[in-house]
């Protein structure tokens, strides 16, 4: 790991996706990052199965540190109080209003610590007419005007992975390198919001700024179109995704790879505008094509005449691809209770360097000994 925020100390008191993603995100910088937990089943992510290890948890949760205390008690406050006076940032990302009955509000814990940098997580903000309505990752994609850019009108059901929970993580953890570095030169800590609400309508700009600058509502077929992106399935029933984009090179090539050099000569075809005008035209003369062939003979023929484009894989193929694993992307490692963790690595390179380990996610309290025997005694 390339620890470029070693030496930063966040206190991480997040559950589910929002707030753990921003931790980890931190943790993968190189952050020592300590979570939370309530000592009674901890994160409610970590329930799989009978046990307190899933998936999303894992997904979350690498290089953290796990502690369990129970807020409202005085003996765990106060050593979260001590833990807070020596941390440089807090994370949460409760209900407005529950961080008060836990006794960790930023009035609080900034009165402890003004050097810290308080994250505060929600669905639609701290105050305003919704901000008490309960908010997952569904919500939020949907009440930014995201979701029905995916949802396929024909067919419509939710698709895909959380993206909210995670973009807004992101966002998060952006806001506090910010404040991080202005308290280099400032000395004070700060207080950073985001809401799912806020972080999914910045996500989605480009739908909102087409509606800013000229009144077009998009659609979930607009940036497609205009992108000219596609998918098709091959003879093996197989499917190849190509974004053709606006270079005119790339359809002369493609109407090549197709055996169809005089495709560009029928006026549907013949430009960009054209193309995007009769969209469902390009997928009805190409589709019969593309199920000539098998996926395989179609990426190398596009391979060979610079047609972007690739397979639409697996998670288990996308492994298995020479690039992948050229660029070392998984990692691996072992945890002492559960075994054998593997994860996807920051995409982050410093100097040429990638991240090279990674430590397993925690089992529940797997740190109180230490860190409690830690703050006890004092620092």
């Amino acid at each position: 790991m390339i620890k470029v925020l070693e030496g930063v100390k966040v206190l991480d008191m997040g559950t589910f996706i929002t707030g753990p993603a921003a931790g980890m995100f931190l943790a993968d910088l190189g952050a020592e990052v300590i979570k939370i937990e309530n000592p009674d089943g901890g994160d409610p992510f970590r329930a799989f199965r009978g046990e307190l290890y899933s998936p999303h948890f894992q997904t979350y949760n690498r290089n953290k540190k796990s502690v369990t205390l129970n807020t409202k008690q005085d003996e765990d406050r106060a050593i979260l109080d001590a833990m807070v006076k020596d941390a440089d940032v807090f994370i949460q990302n409760f209900r407005p209003g529950v961080a008060d009955r836990l006794n960790v509000s930023a009035e609080r814990l900034q009165g402890l610590n003004p050097n810290l940098i308080y994250c505060a997580v929600s669905g639609f903000g701290q105050d305003g007419p919704e901000r008490d309505s309960p908010a997952f990752d569904t919500v939020a994609q949907a009440a930014s005007g995201f979701l029905r850019l995916l949802v396929n009108p024909e067919n419509p059901r939710v698709v895909g992975p959380a993206l909210a929970d995670a973009v807004t993580g992101f966002y998060a953890a952006y806001g506090v390198l910010g404040a991080l570095f202005e308290r280099f030169n400032t000395g004070k800590g700060r207080l950073v919001e985001v809401s799912m609400l806020e972080a999914m309508c910045h996500f989605n700009l480009d739908d909102f700024t087409h509606y800013f600058s000229d009144d077009q509502v998009m659609t979930a077929y607009s940036r497609p179109n205009v992108s000219q992106s596609y998918v098709f399935e091959t003879s093996d029933r197989k499917w190849l995704a190509l974004h053709m984009s606006s270079p005119t090179k790339f359809w002369e090539n493609l109407a090549l790879s197709v055996g169809k050099p005089d495709m560009l000569d029928d006026p549907r075809f013949k430009d960009r505008m054209a193309r995007i005008e009769h969209y469902d035209d390009v997928v009805a003369f190409l589709k019969p094509i593309f199920l000539s062939e098998s996926l395989k003979d179609w990426c190398a023929v596009l391979s060979q005449n610079e047609v972007p484009h690739s397979p639409m894989y697996t998670s288990k193929e996308v492994t298995e691809t020479a690039q992948f694993k050229h660029l070392d992307m998984m990692l691996e490692t072992e945890h002492p209770v559960m075994g054998t963790f593997r994860t996807i690595r920051s995409p982050l390179s410093f100097d040429h360097k990638r991240p090279a380990n990674v430590t397993a996610p925690p089992v529940l309290g797997e740190h109180d000994a230490t860190i409690k025997a830690l703050y006890k005694a004092g620092r």
